[in-house]
């Protein structure tokens, strides 16, 4: 098991998108904007944790270049979440 800050905080994040996930589709009935932020929000760790098993220094950087992508996709469906007022 990997308990790298990295890791920690991300698996942490990530547990904290899924219950706002379950929170969007069981109270608010939001089911678009809420699964596009599940994908991405999970997606940030998994690909921090497997930068683990890069393959050269390129693919270390690549996988935590996807990692930075997803963290900007997901702060725009959080935006957008608050400023539609499903969250605040």
């Amino acid at each position: 098991m990997n308990n790298s800050i990295t890791h920690l905080k991300t698996k942490a994040f990530a547990i904290r998108i899924i219950h706002l996930y379950k929170f969007l589709t069981d109270e608010k009935h939001e089911f678009i904007l809420s699964k596009q932020l599940l994908r991405c929000g999970t997606s940030i760790g998994a690909n921090t944790h497997e930068r683990n098993n890069a393959q050269s220094k390129l693919d270390f950087i690549h996988k935590l270049s996807i990692a930075l992508k997803e963290a900007d996709e997901t702060s725009y469906w959080l935006d957008l979440l608050v400023e539609t007022n499903y969250i605040e």
